[in-house]
Protein backbone atom coordinates (compact mmCIF):
# COMPACT_ATOMS: atom_id res chain seq x y z
CA UNK A 1 0.00 0.00 0.00
CA UNK A 2 1.21 3.30 -1.09
CA UNK A 3 2.02 6.37 1.57
CA UNK A 4 -0.96 8.09 0.29
CA UNK A 5 -3.10 5.44 0.58
CA UNK A 6 -1.71 4.55 3.91
CA UNK A 7 -2.80 7.65 5.56
CA UNK A 8 -5.85 10.69 4.94
CA UNK A 9 -6.46 14.32 5.59
CA UNK A 10 -9.85 14.73 5.34
CA UNK A 11 -10.06 18.44 5.67
CA UNK A 12 -7.19 20.90 4.06
CA UNK A 13 -7.60 22.79 8.04
CA UNK A 14 -7.06 19.25 9.96
CA UNK A 15 -4.09 18.60 12.22
CA UNK A 16 -4.47 15.65 11.82
CA UNK A 17 -4.03 12.11 9.96
CA UNK A 18 -5.74 9.45 9.80
CA UNK A 19 -4.32 5.79 9.49
CA UNK A 20 -6.34 3.81 6.69
CA UNK A 21 -3.67 0.75 7.75
CA UNK A 22 -1.62 -0.20 10.83
CA UNK A 23 1.25 1.75 11.35
CA UNK A 24 4.74 0.90 12.81
CA UNK A 25 6.25 3.36 15.29
CA UNK A 26 9.63 4.88 13.51
CA UNK A 27 8.30 4.10 9.92
CA UNK A 28 7.90 7.35 7.83
CA UNK A 29 5.36 8.16 5.76
CA UNK A 30 4.77 10.79 3.40
CA UNK A 31 1.73 13.37 2.67
CA UNK A 32 1.73 16.35 0.53
CA UNK A 33 5.26 16.07 -0.04
CA UNK A 34 5.71 16.56 4.20
CA UNK A 35 7.66 13.20 5.91
CA UNK A 36 5.94 11.92 9.17
CA UNK A 37 8.16 9.89 11.84
CA UNK A 38 5.49 7.97 13.13
CA UNK A 39 6.08 8.59 17.34
CA UNK A 40 3.74 5.78 18.21
CA UNK A 41 2.57 2.29 16.97
CA UNK A 42 -0.97 3.50 15.36
CA UNK A 43 -3.86 0.93 14.87
CA UNK A 44 -5.96 1.34 12.18
CA UNK A 45 -8.69 4.09 12.21
CA UNK A 46 -6.20 6.31 14.54
CA UNK A 47 -5.07 9.66 13.79
CA UNK A 48 -1.58 11.29 14.79
CA UNK A 49 -0.79 14.85 14.93
CA UNK A 50 0.91 16.67 11.92
CA UNK A 51 2.59 19.01 14.12
CA UNK A 52 4.37 19.57 17.36
CA UNK A 53 1.32 20.66 19.75
CA UNK A 54 1.25 22.54 23.65
CA UNK A 55 -1.11 22.01 26.20
CA UNK A 56 -4.26 23.51 25.36
CA UNK A 57 -3.42 23.54 22.13
CA UNK A 58 -6.32 23.25 19.76
CA UNK A 59 -7.03 20.38 17.35
CA UNK A 60 -8.78 20.29 14.22
CA UNK A 61 -10.80 17.34 12.24
CA UNK A 62 -13.11 17.68 9.48
CA UNK A 63 -12.41 21.19 9.49
CA UNK A 64 -13.75 21.87 13.02
CA UNK A 65 -12.38 21.78 16.52
CA UNK A 66 -12.82 18.19 17.91
CA UNK A 67 -10.93 19.21 21.26
CA UNK A 68 -7.84 20.65 22.96
CA UNK A 69 -4.02 18.74 23.99
CA UNK A 70 -4.08 17.62 27.27
CA UNK A 71 -0.27 17.93 27.61
CA UNK A 72 2.68 18.56 24.39
CA UNK A 73 2.25 16.21 21.07
CA UNK A 74 4.77 15.61 19.18
CA UNK A 75 4.24 15.36 15.34
CA UNK A 76 3.85 12.08 14.15
CA UNK A 77 2.62 10.90 17.32
CA UNK A 78 -0.78 9.23 18.11
CA UNK A 79 -3.72 11.45 18.99
CA UNK A 80 -5.77 9.62 22.10
CA UNK A 81 -7.65 10.06 25.45
CA UNK A 82 -4.63 10.47 27.20
CA UNK A 83 -3.32 13.77 25.41
CA UNK A 84 -6.50 14.72 23.91
CA UNK A 85 -9.51 16.31 25.12
CA UNK A 86 -12.82 16.99 23.88
CA UNK A 87 -14.00 20.45 22.92
CA UNK A 88 -15.89 22.41 20.45
CA UNK A 89 -16.17 25.59 19.15
CA UNK A 90 -19.29 28.08 20.29
CA UNK A 91 -22.55 28.22 18.12
CA UNK A 92 -25.23 31.59 17.85
CA UNK A 93 -27.96 31.85 15.85
CA UNK A 94 -27.19 34.91 13.28
CA UNK A 95 -29.69 36.77 11.74
CA UNK A 96 -30.22 35.20 8.66
CA UNK A 97 -27.46 35.65 5.59
CA UNK A 98 -29.02 34.91 2.01
CA UNK A 99 -28.11 31.36 0.89
CA UNK A 100 -26.16 30.34 -2.12
CA UNK A 101 -28.70 27.82 -3.86
CA UNK A 102 -28.03 24.60 -2.97
CA UNK A 103 -27.04 22.30 -5.88
CA UNK A 104 -28.35 18.77 -6.33
CA UNK A 105 -26.13 16.19 -7.21
CA UNK A 106 -26.59 14.35 -10.90
CA UNK A 107 -29.76 12.84 -10.86
CA UNK A 108 -30.04 11.62 -14.01
CA UNK A 109 -30.13 7.81 -13.40
CA UNK A 110 -32.81 8.18 -10.59
CA UNK A 111 -35.19 10.44 -11.95
CA UNK A 112 -37.52 7.96 -14.02
CA UNK A 113 -37.03 4.86 -11.53
CA UNK A 114 -40.18 4.02 -8.86
CA UNK A 115 -40.83 1.45 -5.76
CA UNK A 116 -43.04 -0.28 -5.45
CA UNK A 117 -45.06 0.68 -1.98
CA UNK A 118 -48.13 1.25 -0.05
CA UNK A 119 -50.08 3.73 -1.36
CA UNK A 120 -52.36 5.08 2.29
CA UNK A 121 -55.35 7.58 1.82
CA UNK A 122 -53.49 10.62 2.83
CA UNK A 123 -51.02 10.35 -0.18
CA UNK A 124 -48.21 8.84 1.62
CA UNK A 125 -46.73 5.48 0.44
CA UNK A 126 -44.95 2.83 3.12
CA UNK A 127 -42.25 0.61 1.83
CA UNK A 128 -44.26 -2.43 4.42
CA UNK A 129 -47.67 -2.91 5.21
CA UNK A 130 -47.60 -3.77 9.22
CA UNK A 131 -50.05 -4.59 11.90
CA UNK A 132 -49.69 -3.14 15.27
CA UNK A 133 -50.78 -4.62 18.55
CA UNK A 134 -49.44 -1.87 21.30
CA UNK A 135 -49.72 -1.72 24.74
CA UNK A 136 -50.28 1.47 26.32
CA UNK A 137 -49.28 0.64 29.87
CA UNK A 138 -46.61 -1.79 30.84
CA UNK A 139 -49.32 -3.49 32.98
CA UNK A 140 -50.63 -4.51 29.17
CA UNK A 141 -47.48 -6.61 28.37
CA UNK A 142 -48.45 -9.77 29.75
CA UNK A 143 -51.74 -9.84 27.35
CA UNK A 144 -49.97 -8.43 24.24
CA UNK A 145 -47.67 -11.48 24.69
CA UNK A 146 -51.15 -13.63 24.70
CA UNK A 147 -52.16 -12.38 21.42
CA UNK A 148 -48.96 -12.97 19.95
CA UNK A 149 -48.93 -16.66 20.88
CA UNK A 150 -52.41 -16.89 19.91
CA UNK A 151 -52.28 -14.96 16.76
CA UNK A 152 -48.67 -15.36 15.10
CA UNK A 153 -48.25 -18.73 14.67
CA UNK A 154 -51.80 -19.70 13.26
CA UNK A 155 -52.26 -17.04 10.94
CA UNK A 156 -49.15 -18.20 9.25
CA UNK A 157 -46.56 -15.38 10.36
CA UNK A 158 -44.35 -17.39 12.30
CA UNK A 159 -42.41 -19.15 10.19
CA UNK A 160 -39.44 -17.76 11.03
CA UNK A 161 -39.70 -17.55 14.64
CA UNK A 162 -36.94 -20.73 14.87
CA UNK A 163 -34.91 -18.56 13.30
CA UNK A 164 -32.96 -21.49 12.20
CA UNK A 165 -32.35 -22.97 15.31
CA UNK A 166 -33.38 -26.57 15.51
CA UNK A 167 -34.05 -27.30 19.63
CA UNK A 168 -35.99 -30.22 18.49
CA UNK A 169 -32.46 -32.25 18.21
CA UNK A 170 -31.48 -30.81 21.24
CA UNK A 171 -34.60 -32.50 23.07
CA UNK A 172 -34.40 -36.07 21.18
CA UNK A 173 -30.79 -35.85 22.04
CA UNK A 174 -31.07 -35.46 25.85
CA UNK A 175 -34.32 -38.05 25.97
CA UNK A 176 -31.97 -40.46 24.10
CA UNK A 177 -29.70 -40.27 26.70
CA UNK A 178 -26.84 -38.22 25.26
CA UNK A 179 -24.27 -36.60 27.36
CA UNK A 180 -23.96 -32.52 28.45
CA UNK A 181 -20.41 -32.87 25.51
CA UNK A 182 -22.34 -34.32 22.32
CA UNK A 183 -25.33 -31.81 23.17
CA UNK A 184 -22.53 -29.28 23.11
CA UNK A 185 -21.08 -30.25 19.87
CA UNK A 186 -24.24 -31.10 18.01
CA UNK A 187 -24.74 -28.56 14.84
CA UNK A 188 -28.57 -27.09 15.47
CA UNK A 189 -28.30 -24.60 12.53
CA UNK A 190 -30.71 -24.55 9.91
CA UNK A 191 -31.71 -23.43 6.47
CA UNK A 192 -34.58 -21.08 6.65
CA UNK A 193 -36.94 -19.43 4.05
CA UNK A 194 -35.45 -16.12 3.76
CA UNK A 195 -38.87 -14.90 2.37
CA UNK A 196 -42.09 -15.27 2.11
CA UNK A 197 -45.82 -14.44 1.17
CA UNK A 198 -48.40 -14.93 4.10
CA UNK A 199 -50.84 -17.82 2.83
CA UNK A 200 -53.64 -16.02 4.36
CA UNK A 201 -52.94 -12.50 4.16
CA UNK A 202 -49.73 -12.15 1.45
CA UNK A 203 -50.32 -8.10 1.24
CA UNK A 204 -48.97 -8.35 4.88
CA UNK A 205 -45.70 -7.90 5.57
CA UNK A 206 -46.71 -8.99 9.65
CA UNK A 207 -47.72 -8.12 12.71
CA UNK A 208 -45.76 -6.80 15.34
CA UNK A 209 -45.75 -6.42 19.71
CA UNK A 210 -44.85 -3.10 20.94
CA UNK A 211 -43.83 -3.99 24.77
CA UNK A 212 -42.13 -1.74 26.89
CA UNK A 213 -42.28 -0.40 30.29
CA UNK A 214 -43.87 2.72 30.51
CA UNK A 215 -47.47 3.94 30.47
CA UNK A 216 -47.74 4.57 34.34
CA UNK A 217 -45.23 4.75 37.50
CA UNK A 218 -42.84 7.67 36.02
CA UNK A 219 -42.87 11.14 34.87
CA UNK A 220 -46.40 12.35 33.56
CA UNK A 221 -44.10 13.94 30.89
CA UNK A 222 -42.86 10.47 29.73
CA UNK A 223 -46.11 8.91 29.68
CA UNK A 224 -47.39 11.51 26.80
CA UNK A 225 -44.30 11.11 25.24
CA UNK A 226 -45.33 7.56 25.18
CA UNK A 227 -48.53 7.98 23.20
CA UNK A 228 -47.29 10.37 20.80
CA UNK A 229 -45.16 8.33 19.83
CA UNK A 230 -47.27 5.39 19.41
CA UNK A 231 -49.59 7.57 17.50
CA UNK A 232 -46.74 8.10 15.15
CA UNK A 233 -46.28 4.61 14.65
CA UNK A 234 -49.68 4.06 13.93
CA UNK A 235 -49.39 7.26 10.98
CA UNK A 236 -46.08 5.47 9.98
CA UNK A 237 -47.07 4.67 6.60
CA UNK A 238 -45.76 1.50 6.79
CA UNK A 239 -48.92 0.58 8.89
CA UNK A 240 -51.95 -0.19 8.15
CA UNK A 241 -53.90 -0.55 11.24
CA UNK A 242 -53.63 -1.20 15.01
CA UNK A 243 -55.22 -2.53 17.87
CA UNK A 244 -54.10 -0.91 21.49
CA UNK A 245 -54.70 -2.18 24.59
CA UNK A 246 -54.88 0.21 27.33
CA UNK A 247 -55.76 -0.73 31.35
CA UNK A 248 -58.03 2.66 32.02
CA UNK A 249 -56.17 3.95 35.01
CA UNK A 250 -53.11 4.36 33.80
CA UNK A 251 -51.18 7.77 32.88
CA UNK A 252 -51.15 6.93 29.46
CA UNK A 253 -54.49 7.77 28.32
CA UNK A 254 -56.51 6.49 25.51
CA UNK A 255 -57.82 10.09 24.98
CA UNK A 256 -54.09 11.40 24.44
CA UNK A 257 -53.71 8.69 21.68
CA UNK A 258 -56.28 9.67 20.10
CA UNK A 259 -55.79 13.40 20.04
CA UNK A 260 -52.22 13.11 18.75
CA UNK A 261 -53.29 10.68 16.47
CA UNK A 262 -56.55 13.26 15.08
CA UNK A 263 -53.57 15.84 15.00
CA UNK A 264 -51.17 13.59 13.13
CA UNK A 265 -54.06 12.72 11.03
CA UNK A 266 -56.74 14.35 10.73
CA UNK A 267 -58.46 12.41 8.51
CA UNK A 268 -57.06 8.88 9.33
CA UNK A 269 -58.71 6.19 7.49
CA UNK A 270 -56.70 3.56 9.10
CA UNK A 271 -58.50 0.97 11.15
CA UNK A 272 -57.74 1.52 14.90
CA UNK A 273 -58.81 -0.50 17.90
CA UNK A 274 -58.72 0.87 21.32
CA UNK A 275 -59.78 -1.80 24.25
CA UNK A 276 -59.45 -1.18 28.08
CA UNK A 277 -59.21 -4.02 30.16
CA UNK A 278 -61.33 -1.68 33.05
CA UNK A 279 -64.41 -1.61 31.11
CA UNK A 280 -64.15 -5.44 30.36
CA UNK A 281 -66.09 -8.42 31.42
CA UNK A 282 -63.52 -10.06 31.57
CA UNK A 283 -59.63 -10.76 30.71
CA UNK A 284 -60.67 -13.52 28.47
CA UNK A 285 -63.29 -11.20 26.50
CA UNK A 286 -61.18 -8.72 25.93
CA UNK A 287 -58.33 -10.64 24.38
CA UNK A 288 -61.20 -12.64 22.50
CA UNK A 289 -62.35 -9.04 21.32
CA UNK A 290 -58.83 -8.15 20.55
CA UNK A 291 -58.04 -11.40 18.18
CA UNK A 292 -61.67 -10.69 16.30
CA UNK A 293 -60.82 -7.03 16.11
CA UNK A 294 -57.29 -7.55 15.02
CA UNK A 295 -58.66 -10.09 12.48
CA UNK A 296 -61.28 -7.99 10.98
CA UNK A 297 -58.34 -5.28 10.81
CA UNK A 298 -55.77 -7.81 8.16
CA UNK A 299 -58.76 -8.32 6.16
CA UNK A 300 -58.96 -4.68 5.48
CA UNK A 301 -55.33 -4.38 5.61
CA UNK A 302 -54.60 -7.57 2.90
CA UNK A 303 -56.73 -5.49 0.51
CA UNK A 304 -53.75 -3.16 -0.39
CA UNK A 305 -51.07 -4.02 -2.97
CA UNK A 306 -47.94 -3.01 -3.94
CA UNK A 307 -47.89 -0.48 -6.73
CA UNK A 308 -45.33 2.06 -8.41
CA UNK A 309 -44.24 5.39 -6.67
CA UNK A 310 -42.06 8.07 -6.76
CA UNK A 311 -38.68 8.12 -5.32
CA UNK A 312 -40.08 11.57 -3.53
CA UNK A 313 -42.58 9.24 -1.87
CA UNK A 314 -39.19 7.80 0.60
CA UNK A 315 -38.95 9.15 3.88
CA UNK A 316 -35.46 8.15 4.94
CA UNK A 317 -34.19 8.07 8.72
CA UNK A 318 -30.11 8.49 8.45
CA UNK A 319 -28.62 6.80 11.73
CA UNK A 320 -25.42 5.11 12.83
CA UNK A 321 -24.22 3.33 15.89
CA UNK A 322 -21.40 0.94 16.80
CA UNK A 323 -18.96 3.84 14.94
CA UNK A 324 -15.48 3.54 14.19
CA UNK A 325 -12.51 5.82 12.82
CA UNK A 326 -14.01 5.20 9.62
CA UNK A 327 -17.20 5.76 9.90
CA UNK A 328 -17.05 9.49 8.90
CA UNK A 329 -14.93 8.52 5.90
CA UNK A 330 -16.82 6.22 3.86
CA UNK A 331 -20.25 4.78 5.62
CA UNK A 332 -21.39 8.35 6.40
CA UNK A 333 -20.32 10.08 3.67
CA UNK A 334 -22.46 7.24 1.48
CA UNK A 335 -25.55 8.49 3.18
CA UNK A 336 -24.95 11.99 3.15
CA UNK A 337 -24.89 11.53 -0.83
CA UNK A 338 -27.91 9.40 -1.10
CA UNK A 339 -29.50 11.86 1.33
CA UNK A 340 -29.05 14.56 -1.29
CA UNK A 341 -30.07 12.19 -3.85
CA UNK A 342 -33.43 12.14 -2.18
CA UNK A 343 -33.75 15.68 -1.49
CA UNK A 344 -32.97 16.37 -5.15
CA UNK A 345 -35.36 14.36 -6.20
CA UNK A 346 -38.18 15.78 -3.78
CA UNK A 347 -38.69 13.26 -0.93
CA UNK A 348 -37.31 13.44 2.56
CA UNK A 349 -34.71 12.54 4.87
CA UNK A 350 -34.35 12.49 8.48
CA UNK A 351 -31.25 13.05 10.83
CA UNK A 352 -31.23 12.11 14.38
CA UNK A 353 -28.73 11.84 17.04
CA UNK A 354 -28.60 15.26 18.59
CA UNK A 355 -25.31 14.16 20.77
CA UNK A 356 -23.83 13.24 18.38
CA UNK A 357 -24.36 16.75 16.27
CA UNK A 358 -21.94 18.65 18.78
CA UNK A 359 -19.37 20.25 17.57
CA UNK A 360 -21.09 21.00 14.10
CA UNK A 361 -24.12 23.08 15.14
CA UNK A 362 -23.08 26.36 13.65
CA UNK A 363 -22.84 24.56 10.39
CA UNK A 364 -26.21 23.29 10.47
CA UNK A 365 -27.45 26.37 11.75
CA UNK A 366 -26.08 28.03 8.94
CA UNK A 367 -27.68 25.32 7.21
CA UNK A 368 -31.09 26.11 8.08
CA UNK A 369 -33.81 27.63 5.57
CA UNK A 370 -34.95 30.22 8.46
CA UNK A 371 -33.98 31.67 11.12
CA UNK A 372 -36.90 30.42 13.50
CA UNK A 373 -35.70 26.63 12.47
CA UNK A 374 -31.99 27.84 13.14
CA UNK A 375 -33.66 28.93 16.71
CA UNK A 376 -35.50 25.81 17.12
CA UNK A 377 -32.19 23.62 16.92
CA UNK A 378 -29.88 25.94 18.68
CA UNK A 379 -32.21 25.86 22.23
CA UNK A 380 -32.85 22.06 21.68
CA UNK A 381 -29.44 21.34 21.50
CA UNK A 382 -28.38 23.55 24.19
CA UNK A 383 -31.34 22.71 26.66
CA UNK A 384 -30.36 18.97 26.01
CA UNK A 385 -26.80 19.42 26.64
CA UNK A 386 -27.36 21.18 29.98
CA UNK A 387 -30.09 18.69 31.33
CA UNK A 388 -27.64 15.82 30.82
CA UNK A 389 -24.74 17.76 32.07
CA UNK A 390 -26.85 18.41 35.26
CA UNK A 391 -27.52 14.15 35.45
CA UNK A 392 -23.81 13.48 35.11
CA UNK A 393 -23.75 12.82 31.81
CA UNK A 394 -22.75 15.93 28.78
CA UNK A 395 -22.80 15.55 25.35
CA UNK A 396 -18.66 15.25 26.19
CA UNK A 397 -19.07 11.12 27.27
CA UNK A 398 -21.30 9.72 24.38
CA UNK A 399 -18.61 7.62 22.79
CA UNK A 400 -18.81 4.28 23.83
CA UNK A 401 -15.64 2.03 24.83
CA UNK A 402 -15.86 0.16 21.42
CA UNK A 403 -15.98 4.17 19.70
CA UNK A 404 -12.88 5.13 21.13
CA UNK A 405 -11.12 1.88 20.86
CA UNK A 406 -12.06 1.95 17.41
CA UNK A 407 -10.67 5.66 17.16
CA UNK A 408 -13.55 8.33 18.06
CA UNK A 409 -11.93 9.10 21.11
CA UNK A 410 -13.92 12.82 21.62
CA UNK A 411 -17.96 13.31 21.41
CA UNK A 412 -16.91 15.82 18.33
CA UNK A 413 -14.67 13.38 16.63
CA UNK A 414 -17.78 11.54 16.53
CA UNK A 415 -20.22 13.99 15.49
CA UNK A 416 -18.18 15.40 12.93
CA UNK A 417 -17.96 11.96 11.25
CA UNK A 418 -21.78 11.64 12.02
CA UNK A 419 -23.07 14.91 10.49
CA UNK A 420 -21.71 13.55 7.34
CA UNK A 421 -25.10 11.34 6.95
CA UNK A 422 -26.62 14.33 6.35
CA UNK A 423 -25.18 15.19 2.99
CA UNK A 424 -25.05 19.02 2.02
CA UNK A 425 -28.18 20.21 1.58
CA UNK A 426 -30.62 22.89 2.92
CA UNK A 427 -32.03 21.73 6.42
CA UNK A 428 -35.69 22.31 5.82
CA UNK A 429 -37.33 21.52 9.24
CA UNK A 430 -36.15 21.01 12.65
CA UNK A 431 -38.34 18.53 14.77
CA UNK A 432 -38.70 18.07 18.53
CA UNK A 433 -39.31 14.00 19.67
CA UNK A 434 -42.13 12.10 18.04
CA UNK A 435 -43.00 15.39 15.88
CA UNK A 436 -43.65 14.37 12.25
CA UNK A 437 -42.02 14.92 8.97
CA UNK A 438 -43.83 17.02 6.76
CA UNK A 439 -41.73 18.56 4.81
CA UNK A 440 -39.64 17.25 2.03
CA UNK A 441 -35.70 17.92 2.28
CA UNK A 442 -33.45 17.60 5.05
CA UNK A 443 -35.18 17.26 8.73
CA UNK A 444 -33.11 16.88 11.45
CA UNK A 445 -34.95 14.94 14.32
CA UNK A 446 -34.03 15.33 18.09
CA UNK A 447 -33.23 11.78 19.53
CA UNK A 448 -30.73 10.04 21.77
CA UNK A 449 -27.43 8.34 20.41
CA UNK A 450 -28.92 5.34 21.57
CA UNK A 451 -29.14 3.07 18.77
CA UNK A 452 -32.37 1.54 19.28
CA UNK A 453 -34.08 4.74 21.03
CA UNK A 454 -33.05 6.46 17.57
CA UNK A 455 -34.11 4.32 15.09
CA UNK A 456 -37.39 3.92 17.51
CA UNK A 457 -37.75 7.67 17.03
CA UNK A 458 -36.82 7.90 13.36
CA UNK A 459 -39.63 5.47 12.67
CA UNK A 460 -42.43 7.04 14.97
CA UNK A 461 -41.58 10.43 13.34
CA UNK A 462 -42.46 8.87 9.73
CA UNK A 463 -39.01 7.27 8.28
CA UNK A 464 -40.31 4.24 5.64
CA UNK A 465 -37.17 3.18 5.14
CA UNK A 466 -33.72 3.56 7.65
CA UNK A 467 -30.21 3.58 6.80
CA UNK A 468 -28.11 2.78 9.54
CA UNK A 469 -24.06 2.79 9.01
CA UNK A 470 -21.87 0.60 11.58
CA UNK A 471 -17.91 0.02 11.87
CA UNK A 472 -18.32 -2.50 14.46
CA UNK A 473 -21.38 -4.21 14.08
CA UNK A 474 -24.89 -4.04 15.57
CA UNK A 475 -28.16 -6.46 14.94
CA UNK A 476 -30.31 -3.65 15.47
CA UNK A 477 -33.42 -3.39 13.37
CA UNK A 478 -36.94 -1.85 13.53
CA UNK A 479 -40.61 -3.88 13.73
CA UNK A 480 -42.29 -1.68 11.29
CA UNK A 481 -39.42 0.46 9.21
CA UNK A 482 -36.85 -1.76 7.27
CA UNK A 483 -33.34 -1.22 8.54
CA UNK A 484 -30.43 -1.35 6.05
CA UNK A 485 -27.14 -1.91 7.64
CA UNK A 486 -24.06 -0.27 6.05
CA UNK A 487 -20.61 -1.05 6.80
CA UNK A 488 -17.46 1.36 7.21
CA UNK A 489 -15.10 -1.47 6.12
CA UNK A 490 -14.89 -4.83 4.09
CA UNK A 491 -13.30 -6.63 6.98
CA UNK A 492 -16.38 -6.05 9.29
CA UNK A 493 -19.14 -7.06 5.93
CA UNK A 494 -17.23 -10.04 5.58
CA UNK A 495 -16.84 -10.92 9.30
CA UNK A 496 -20.85 -10.62 9.88
CA UNK A 497 -22.68 -11.19 6.69
CA UNK A 498 -25.60 -12.07 8.71
CA UNK A 499 -26.45 -8.98 9.87
CA UNK A 500 -24.82 -6.87 7.18
CA UNK A 501 -26.39 -5.39 4.02
CA UNK A 502 -24.56 -2.84 2.12
CA UNK A 503 -20.36 -2.59 2.32
CA UNK A 504 -19.26 0.58 2.04
CA UNK A 505 -15.36 -0.20 3.17
CA UNK A 506 -14.62 -0.24 -0.76
CA UNK A 507 -14.12 3.82 -0.36
CA UNK A 508 -11.08 3.26 2.18
CA UNK A 509 -9.58 0.50 -0.15
CA UNK A 510 -9.65 3.51 -3.17
CA UNK A 511 -12.18 0.81 -5.18
CA UNK A 512 -14.87 3.56 -5.62
CA UNK A 513 -16.09 6.53 -4.82
CA UNK A 514 -18.38 8.17 -2.21
CA UNK A 515 -20.55 8.84 -5.69
CA UNK A 516 -20.45 5.49 -6.49
CA UNK A 517 -21.16 3.64 -3.51
CA UNK A 518 -23.95 6.24 -2.75
CA UNK A 519 -25.63 5.57 -6.46
CA UNK A 520 -25.20 1.53 -5.38
CA UNK A 521 -26.80 1.73 -2.31
CA UNK A 522 -29.52 4.20 -3.54
CA UNK A 523 -30.93 1.06 -6.02
CA UNK A 524 -30.50 -1.54 -2.93
CA UNK A 525 -32.82 1.46 -1.08
CA UNK A 526 -35.15 1.05 -4.15
CA UNK A 527 -35.10 -2.89 -3.97
CA UNK A 528 -35.38 -3.00 -0.01
CA UNK A 529 -38.82 -0.22 -0.81
CA UNK A 530 -40.28 -2.58 -2.95
CA UNK A 531 -39.69 -5.62 -0.70
CA UNK A 532 -36.66 -7.18 -0.57
CA UNK A 533 -36.21 -8.29 3.19
CA UNK A 534 -33.09 -6.86 4.78
CA UNK A 535 -30.83 -8.78 6.73
CA UNK A 536 -32.10 -7.76 10.23
CA UNK A 537 -35.70 -8.58 8.89
CA UNK A 538 -34.42 -12.00 8.28
CA UNK A 539 -33.31 -12.00 11.76
CA UNK A 540 -36.65 -10.31 12.91
CA UNK A 541 -34.88 -7.69 15.07
CA UNK A 542 -38.12 -6.04 16.19
CA UNK A 543 -36.23 -3.36 18.25
CA UNK A 544 -38.31 -1.07 20.27
CA UNK A 545 -37.53 1.59 23.10
CA UNK A 546 -39.01 4.26 23.86
CA UNK A 547 -37.23 7.56 24.78
CA UNK A 548 -37.34 8.36 28.48
CA UNK A 549 -36.42 12.07 27.94
CA UNK A 550 -32.96 13.10 29.88
CA UNK A 551 -32.22 9.52 30.95
CA UNK A 552 -30.39 8.64 28.03
CA UNK A 553 -27.70 9.98 25.69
Amino acid sequence: MSNQKKILQIHPKDNVLVALTNLEKGEKVIFNSQEYIIQDTIASKHKFATENLQKEDPVYMYGVLVGRAKKEILKGALISTTNLVHDTEKYAVKDSEKQEKWQAPDLSKFIHKTFNGYHRSDGKVGTENNWLIIPLVFCQNRNVEVLQQALVEKLGFGKQQHLGLDVDALINDYTNGASSETILERNILKETEKKYKNPLFPNVDGIHFLTHDGGCGGATSDSVALCHLLAGYINNPNVAGATVLSLGCQHAQASILEKALAKMAPNNKKPVYILEQQQSVSEQELLADAVKKTFVGLIEANKIERKPAPLSKLVIGLECGGSDGFSGISANPTLGYVSDLIVGLGGATVLSEFPELNGVEQELINRCTSKEKATKFSTIMSTYNEKADALGSGFYANPSPGNIKDGLITDAIKSAGAAKKGGTSPVEDVLDYTEQVEKPGLNLLCTPGNDVESTTGLAGSGSNIILFTTGLGTPTGNPITPVIKVATNTTLYKKMPDIIDFNAGTIIEGITTIEETGEALLEHVIEVASGKLTKAKQLRQDDFIPWKRGMSL
